[in-house]
Order: structure tokens, then C-alpha cells, then sequence
């Protein structure tokens, strides 16, 4: 990818910040991203290198921007097969199995859904971020189900913001064992790091954690476990895990939160990313993407259905 131009004049009646002004211009980049540019020595006013972000412009100033192409992350894509569930000039989404890791960490170098879908679309890599390309969010290993990434700086900036104000709705299910204290309910609590555990998440004390809130209904209820439907509204690691903990109804197969000893066959945790309503880039109104229940799910439910 080449470094791209961008050539504007400045016609309003009073003076401006430089910053400012750019924030309007070029949309799908972040305020501190163009005060990057700015600051190392990407932007010029009437010929000459702009010497700060604050710095006024007057009407008639001509302003021109080069945007360096993404920072080459290092990471090889790779031919992993994906499971596309819609895709066009600005997104993709993804219905991600079950024991794929979203991207590369410590003990992951390899065989994420970052090398695969650098193997898919090279051109993605740098978007956002120079590990995670393309990246607005997660999805634990062993939870499958939809995951979007974008394609381009300008969608990268859009999602991250539909995400910020939490005008995405995303529907998880989730076989718990046991049952929550009611059928439908909504869960507020702070999340931070284990205090015995670094690795692990916890409900904490107030002030100790991020806000954390999640709402969920019962779908169905057997003998010995509940399918639960959740709808998340902050986006904390581990949340959904822990409110299910929290609750006293642990999700099915969670070998962190979950019980000791399996209650059903079952080789990963029973929890499943099914919809995403998210607004596409240009457009106005919300689209619904929905991703099946995977087979192997399909089967624990209809073995606990015979519990019954």
C-alpha cells in the first residue's frame, strides 16, 4: 500500500485549530491520530510543515495531509479456512470456531484469526493497530461464534465508536449448570485482575474494577441446567463467565469459572457469540447477523434434554 494525499483549504470566517479542523476532514481517524501526524511532521500549511497540533489556520490555508500506509506488523498470514458470514469493502465478519485464539500472544504465535484472515486479505494488516489488525473485539479461545474486523482505517474508526457507545447488540447463549435466581435478570458489577490468580478475572469491590453490566433471559430450563441468552453491554474479559459465576450458575465445560468436575460431555466451554446487530459503515439503520449454534452444542443440549 502507497502513502495516501489528502489536499484541503480552509474557508471559514475565523481562525481554527489545525487538529480541529482535520477532525472534520478526515473522519475515520482519531483526533490523536492526526495530532500524530501533525506532530511528526505529516501535515503542511501553505507549503510548510505545520509546527503543532493547537496551531490556528486562517481562511484561504492549504492544508495537506500524507498518511503513511500501515506500519508492516511482521506477522505472515496464513491459509486457514474461515467461515465468512458477510463481507463487502469495509468489514468482515467471521463465525469463529471453537479453540481459535483471536490474535497473536504468548504461547500463540501461530494459527490465530489474525493469520487468518491476513491470509485471506493481506491488505488488512496495520489497520488499527500493528498486532491486531482490523481488531474491535474479542472473543475468548474456546467461545465461538461472530467476531468483525475492518478492513479499512475509516471502518476500523466507525466500529470502535459503535462499540465505545454501546450501540452494538450482541446475543450470547449460554448451558449453565443449575439455574440463575430468576428466569430473566441484570447483572452490574465491577470486573478487574484475580488478586490470587493474575491470569484470572474476579469480581471486585467498587472502584477496584471496570464497570461491568450484562442482562439475560432463560430459553430453557432442564433438570440440572438452564440455556440461558445474554446481552452484554460493556465489554469486559471474561464477562459473561463471570456474571454466570457470580450468579451462582457457572457456564457448562468453563474450566476457569466453572465447576471442577464436567456435568456433561464436553470438550470446550458452552458459550456461543449467536447475533450482532451493528450498523454498516454509510448506512443508517442496523443490520442482524446470526451465526448457528454449532454442532457440537447441538448435541450437549440434546443430551441434557433427556435428563428431563
Amino acid at each position: 500500500m502507497s502513502e495516501r494525499i489528502e489536499k484541503f483549504r480552509y474557508d471559514g470566517e475565523k481562525a481554527e485549530r489545525l487538529d480541529k479542523y482535520l477532525v472534520v476532514c478526515l473522519p475515520e481517524f482519531s483526533r490523536a491520530r492526526l495530532q500524530g501526524l501533525i506532530d511528526n511532521g505529516f501535515v503542511s500549511i501553505n507549503g510548510a510543515l505545520a509546527k503543532k497540533s493547537g496551531q490556528s489556520i486562517d481562511s484561504g490555508a492549504q492544508i495537506e495531509v500524507r498518511v503513511p500506509p500501515p506500519a508492516p506488523s511482521g506477522l505472515v498470514g496464513e491459509d486457514i479456512p474461515l467461515d465468512i458470514i458477510f463481507e463487502n469493502d469495509d468489514l468482515i465478519i467471521v463465525n469463529k470456531p471453537a479453540g481459535m485464539v483471536v490474535h497473536p500472544a504468548a504461547g500463540h504465535a501461530s494459527g490465530t484469526l489474525v493469520h487468518a484472515v491476513l491470509g485471506y486479505d493481506p491488505d488488512m494488516e496495520g489497520i488499527g493497530g500493528e498486532e491486531r489488525p482490523g481488531l474491535v473485539h474479542r472473543l475468548d479461545k474456546e467461545t465461538s461464534g461472530l467476531i468483525v474486523l475492518a478492513k479499512n482505517e475509516r471502518a476500523h474508526r466507525w466500529l470502535q465508536d459503535q462499540f465505545r457507545l454501546r450501540t452494538v447488540e450482541k446475543t450470547y447463549l449460554a448451558l449453565v449448570d443449575g439455574k440463575p435466581p430468576t428466569p430473566t435478570g441484570r447483572v452490574e458489577a465491577s470486573i478487574g485482575r484475580d488478586p490470587s490468580h493474575r491470569k484470572q478475572m474476579a469480581i471486585v469491590s467498587t472502584g477496584k474494577g471496570r464497570e461491568s453490566v450484562s442482562e439475560y433471559k432463560t430459553l430453557e430450563a432442564f433438570r440440572d441446567h438452564t440455556l440461558l441468552e445474554f446481552h452484554p453491554f460493556t465489554g469486559r474479559t471474561h464477562q459473561i463467565r463471570l456474571h454466570c459465576q457470580f450468579l451462582g450458575c457457572p457456564i457448562v465445560g468453563d474450566s476457569i469459572y466453572g465447576k471442577k468436575s464436567l456435568t456433561v460431555k464436553i470438550k470446550r466451554h458452552f458459550l456461543h457469540a449467536a447475533k450482532l446487530s451493528i450498523i454498516l459503515p454509510n448506512e443508517k439503520k442496523p443490520r442482524l447477523f446470526e451465526a448457528p449454534l454449532p454442532e457440537e452444542l447441538k448435541n450437549v443440549l440434546e443430551e441434557v434434554r433427556n435428563y428431563l
